[in-house]
């Protein structure tokens, strides 16, 4: 891990250290078609070292990644960390021009990209000065060099780089979800400072768990749920490249039986609807499920427990800071708030002068992290306004109630004010959520007729239900539960709601009119 000298590569803690406790031959990762087992994961991360040496890539130097979860991708993630060279997991379902600008900004030496990818960004890998080669996952690689026949050429034999536990290891590309996105730069520190505290202190993940996450690895949560938590205590993951819909995870969970289930909100709410798994029977060896991407209706998390037998921890991270620092926990959890600070985060809630708020007034969440990224890359005057000394902006409104649990508002450009109160867009959704005919809900300000600010609500409804005279038994419905001011005074019924690729709703979509 480190040494007398400051040295530390986050390989050694994650791997190296598993191998030399003994658990060379236990399953890291089990895909659908292979499994790898700690020391031969270890293996193939040095052969990896020794590929991007033979490219040509140096120390420090980027190389991008377009993977579908498959072993191929903590192979490259980590064996690209273990040599000092920066890994770059892009979001598997952004746009060509999008990657064209993601690949440009980051400078990437090498891609390597899943065969299913490729045809995404064949039009752009032209345009990219900086890009020496593609190395494809996959049987056929297209003209481009395969990933299994070139790290096959390579030894194991590699000296991990003595790199600083404050020098950046890798960087993520934030959502983008009102432009395009921000690479954030994570230190070689920050992989372990998620593991030591969520995952050990408020997770309490343990060497005899099987994990599965419906989040990629390319997304913070996903990363921290799939391959740095288990393999900070030597556990197995289920790696699942395709989508995750209901059908796909409760097939795994059946498959599989994992002790540990990482959710997100949408794909908790479909899973307890949908016709096809109504009789769905609980799991054996399942004990936690988590959830995060966005907040967690109350009544999503108690019908999910009431059918599963099995609690959801319901908490909030972010890109800028790696995983969760808000969560509920084993035997302390509240559906419908995000819980408390992680062990060794600092939370505070301030109003637009900076000034703290008291208990039950809303603020702008601020967190002191150790897994705080460095910054955002190529981007002074945002890092600038996130990044502020040791506390992190995250742009989410809370309340914080006498018991120190802080419950979300929305984002605070979501945030609007009726008849001079504030209106929490998550908290009339939650309220809509609740309506038995109601799937999903989404909430933006629209001007009357006088030119003041009310909600409007975009909803989604279950199966084989029709809107008939939906309309004025739901705004009853939200009066009744959170207050008459509140109700959305004009409703949309919609097929879909537009989300990021990790299951946030795109409000600025909906208040634009651009709801598909």
């Amino acid at each position: 891990m480190s040494d007398s000298a400051g040295a530390y590569n986050a390989v050694t803690y994650l791997l190296d250290r598993n191998v030399a406790a003994g658990r060379g031959d236990k399953v890291v990762f089990r895909d659908p078609v292979s499994e790898v087992t700690y020391g031969g994961l270890e293996v193939e991360t040095r052969r990896l070292g020794n590929l991007l040496r033979r490219l040509g890539v140096r120390r420090e130097e980027r190389v991008a990644m377009m993977m579908l979860d498959t072993i191929d991708f903590p192979i490259v993630f980590l064996g690209s960390i273990r040599a000092g060279i920066v890994p770059v997991p892009l979001n598997t379902l952004l746009t060509a021009e999008q990657y064209a600008y993601v690949l440009m900004d980051c400078r990437a030496r090498v891609l390597f990209i899943s065969e299913a990818l490729l045809p995404v960004v064949k039009d752009v890998l032209g345009r990219l000065p900086d890009l020496q080669h593609v190395v494809v996952s996959g049987q056929n690689p297209n003209g481009h060099l395969s990933f299994k026949d070139e790290l096959a050429k390579e030894n194991d034999a590699f000296d991990t780089a003595a790199t600083h536990r404050d020098e950046p290891a890798f960087w993520l590309y934030s959502s983008g979800s009102t432009g395009m996105p921000k690479g954030v730069r994570h230190l070689h520190a920050n992989l372990e400072a998620t593991a030591e505290t969520y995952a050990r202190q408020v997770l309490g993940i343990r060497e005899d768990d099987v994990g599965l996450s419906a989040a990629k690895l390319f997304f913070a949560y996903g990363l921290g749920n799939a391959l740095t938590f288990p393999m900070s205590v030597g556990a197995t993951t289920i790696l699942n490249p395709e989508r995750p819909t209901p059908q796909v995870m409760f097939e795994l969970i059946r498959k599989h039986d994992p002790s540990i289930f990482f959710g997100v909100p949408t794909l908790f709410a479909s899973m307890l609807h949908d016709e096809a798994f109504r009789n769905e029977p609980r799991t054996k060896r399942l004990r936690v499920c988590t959830s995060a991407g966005e907040a967690l209706p109350e009544l999503v998390g108690e019908s999910w427990k009431q059918r599963f037998g099995v609690d959801i921890l319901d908490g909030v991270g972010s890109t800028e800071l790696l995983h969760i620092f808000l969560s509920n926990a084993p035997g302390d959890i509240r559906y419908g708030t995000s819980g408390k600070p992680v062990p060794g985060y600092d939370v505070r809630l301030v109003n637009d002068t900076g000034a703290e708020v008291p208990d039950g007034e809303v603020g702008e969440l601020l967190v002191n992290a150790p897994s705080a990224g460095e910054g955002y890359w190529n981007q002074r005057s945002k890092s600038r306004q996130t990044f502020e000394g040791n506390w992190t902006r995250t742009g989410d409104k809370y309340t914080r109630d006498a018991e120190g649990r802080y419950t979300y508002c929305g984002r605070s450009d979501d945030m609007f004010k009726v008849s001079g109160i504030w209106v929490s867009p998550f908290e009339v959704e939650s309220a809509l959520i609740a309506h038995p005919s109601v799937l999903e809900a989404a909430v933006v300000p629209a001007e009357d007729s006088d030119g003041l600010l009310k909600p409007k609500a975009f909803v989604v409804l279950k199966q084989d239900v029709s809107p008939g005279d939906l309309n004025g038994a739901l705004k009853e419905h939200v009066k009744q539960k959170i207050g008459p001011w509140k109700y959305p005074r004009w409703i949309e019924v919609v097929e879909s709601l537009p989300k990021t690729a990790t299951g946030k709703i795109q409000r600025f979509k909906l208040r634009d009119g651009r709801i598909q």
